[in-house]
Protein backbone atom coordinates (compact mmCIF):
# COMPACT_ATOMS: atom_id res chain seq x y z
CA UNK A 1 0.00 0.00 0.00
CA UNK A 2 1.47 3.34 -1.05
CA UNK A 3 1.33 5.60 2.01
CA UNK A 4 1.88 9.28 2.71
CA UNK A 5 2.24 10.83 6.16
CA UNK A 6 1.12 14.46 6.32
CA UNK A 7 1.80 16.35 9.55
CA UNK A 8 2.13 19.74 11.18
CA UNK A 9 4.55 20.29 14.04
CA UNK A 10 5.16 23.56 15.85
CA UNK A 11 7.54 22.15 18.49
CA UNK A 12 8.90 19.16 16.52
CA UNK A 13 7.12 16.61 18.75
CA UNK A 14 4.59 15.58 16.11
CA UNK A 15 7.41 15.58 13.54
CA UNK A 16 9.38 13.10 15.65
CA UNK A 17 6.40 10.73 15.86
CA UNK A 18 5.65 11.11 12.12
CA UNK A 19 9.25 10.22 11.31
CA UNK A 20 9.11 7.16 13.56
CA UNK A 21 5.98 5.96 11.72
CA UNK A 22 7.64 6.73 8.38
CA UNK A 23 10.63 4.62 9.32
CA UNK A 24 8.39 1.67 10.22
CA UNK A 25 6.29 1.95 7.05
CA UNK A 26 9.06 3.06 4.68
CA UNK A 27 6.71 5.62 3.14
CA UNK A 28 6.63 9.21 1.94
CA UNK A 29 6.21 12.12 4.33
CA UNK A 30 5.23 15.78 3.97
CA UNK A 31 5.30 18.53 6.55
CA UNK A 32 2.51 21.07 6.28
CA UNK A 33 3.80 24.56 6.99
CA UNK A 34 2.10 27.91 7.37
CA UNK A 35 4.90 30.44 7.12
CA UNK A 36 5.68 30.12 10.84
CA UNK A 37 2.66 32.24 11.76
CA UNK A 38 2.30 30.51 15.15
CA UNK A 39 5.84 31.01 16.47
CA UNK A 40 6.47 32.35 19.95
CA UNK A 41 4.09 32.92 22.84
CA UNK A 42 1.75 35.18 20.90
CA UNK A 43 1.64 32.65 18.06
CA UNK A 44 0.85 29.89 20.54
CA UNK A 45 -2.11 31.86 21.92
CA UNK A 46 -3.32 32.85 18.45
CA UNK A 47 -3.07 29.25 17.27
CA UNK A 48 -5.08 27.97 20.22
CA UNK A 49 -7.78 30.56 19.59
CA UNK A 50 -7.94 29.75 15.87
CA UNK A 51 -8.12 26.02 16.62
CA UNK A 52 -10.92 26.61 19.14
CA UNK A 53 -12.85 28.62 16.56
CA UNK A 54 -12.32 25.91 13.92
CA UNK A 55 -10.57 28.33 11.62
CA UNK A 56 -8.53 27.29 8.65
CA UNK A 57 -5.11 28.78 7.94
CA UNK A 58 -3.06 29.68 4.91
CA UNK A 59 -0.62 26.87 4.22
CA UNK A 60 2.45 26.74 2.06
CA UNK A 61 2.16 24.74 -1.20
CA UNK A 62 2.41 20.96 -0.87
CA UNK A 63 4.82 18.84 -2.89
CA UNK A 64 3.05 15.48 -2.76
CA UNK A 65 -0.36 14.88 -4.32
CA UNK A 66 -2.53 12.86 -1.90
CA UNK A 67 -4.39 11.24 -4.82
CA UNK A 68 -1.16 9.37 -5.67
CA UNK A 69 -1.43 7.37 -2.42
CA UNK A 70 -3.63 4.54 -1.19
CA UNK A 71 -3.45 5.82 2.38
CA UNK A 72 -2.82 9.25 3.89
CA UNK A 73 -1.90 9.42 7.57
CA UNK A 74 -2.66 12.77 9.17
CA UNK A 75 -0.58 13.90 12.16
CA UNK A 76 -1.41 16.91 14.30
CA UNK A 77 -0.70 18.37 17.70
CA UNK A 78 -3.78 19.08 19.79
CA UNK A 79 -4.46 22.76 20.34
CA UNK A 80 -7.42 23.60 22.58
CA UNK A 81 -8.88 20.10 22.02
CA UNK A 82 -8.74 20.52 18.23
CA UNK A 83 -6.53 19.79 15.26
CA UNK A 84 -4.28 22.68 14.27
CA UNK A 85 -5.58 25.18 11.69
CA UNK A 86 -3.00 24.11 9.07
CA UNK A 87 -4.22 20.49 9.13
CA UNK A 88 -7.81 21.71 9.04
CA UNK A 89 -6.93 23.65 5.88
CA UNK A 90 -5.16 20.64 4.35
CA UNK A 91 -8.25 18.49 4.88
CA UNK A 92 -10.57 21.13 3.43
CA UNK A 93 -8.36 21.54 0.34
CA UNK A 94 -7.35 17.94 -0.37
CA UNK A 95 -9.95 15.70 1.27
CA UNK A 96 -11.53 14.73 -2.05
CA UNK A 97 -8.14 13.39 -3.18
CA UNK A 98 -7.65 11.14 -0.14
CA UNK A 99 -8.72 7.52 -0.67
CA UNK A 100 -8.13 6.11 2.81
CA UNK A 101 -7.11 7.84 6.00
CA UNK A 102 -5.62 7.21 9.41
CA UNK A 103 -4.73 9.87 11.95
CA UNK A 104 -2.70 10.51 15.07
CA UNK A 105 -2.23 13.38 17.46
CA UNK A 106 0.18 14.47 20.13
CA UNK A 107 -1.05 16.35 23.18
CA UNK A 108 -0.03 17.65 26.57
CA UNK A 109 -2.83 15.77 28.30
CA UNK A 110 -6.40 15.68 27.02
CA UNK A 111 -8.52 16.80 24.12
CA UNK A 112 -7.22 14.12 21.77
CA UNK A 113 -10.62 12.42 21.45
CA UNK A 114 -12.26 15.64 20.26
CA UNK A 115 -9.37 16.35 17.88
CA UNK A 116 -9.53 12.87 16.32
CA UNK A 117 -13.32 13.12 16.03
CA UNK A 118 -12.97 16.49 14.28
CA UNK A 119 -10.51 15.03 11.76
CA UNK A 120 -13.03 12.29 10.94
CA UNK A 121 -15.86 14.84 10.74
CA UNK A 122 -14.03 17.29 8.46
CA UNK A 123 -12.71 14.50 6.22
CA UNK A 124 -15.95 12.53 6.17
CA UNK A 125 -13.86 9.39 6.17
CA UNK A 126 -13.76 6.41 8.45
CA UNK A 127 -10.31 6.26 9.98
CA UNK A 128 -8.49 2.97 9.39
CA UNK A 129 -6.55 3.60 12.59
CA UNK A 130 -6.18 6.38 15.13
CA UNK A 131 -3.61 7.04 17.82
CA UNK A 132 -2.98 9.68 20.44
CA UNK A 133 0.15 10.22 22.47
CA UNK A 134 0.11 12.28 25.65
CA UNK A 135 3.22 14.04 26.94
CA UNK A 136 4.05 10.99 29.10
CA UNK A 137 3.57 8.53 26.24
CA UNK A 138 5.66 10.57 23.78
CA UNK A 139 8.81 9.60 25.68
CA UNK A 140 8.33 5.92 24.81
CA UNK A 141 5.84 5.65 21.91
CA UNK A 142 6.99 2.42 20.26
CA UNK A 143 4.17 0.15 21.49
CA UNK A 144 1.41 2.59 20.55
CA UNK A 145 2.99 3.17 17.15
CA UNK A 146 3.20 -0.58 16.59
CA UNK A 147 -0.50 -1.01 17.44
CA UNK A 148 -1.43 1.94 15.20
CA UNK A 149 0.50 0.48 12.26
CA UNK A 150 -0.91 -3.02 12.77
CA UNK A 151 -4.43 -1.68 12.15
CA UNK A 152 -3.52 -0.14 8.79
CA UNK A 153 -1.30 -2.82 7.28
Amino acid sequence: MKTLIVYYSRTQTTKRIAEMIQKELDCDIEEITDGNKYNGKLGFMKGGMNATMGRASDIDPITKNPSDYDLVIIGTPVWSSNMVPAIHTYLLKYNDQIKNMASFCTCMGGGYDKALDKIAEVSGKTQLSTMFLTSKEIENPQEKIKTFITKIE
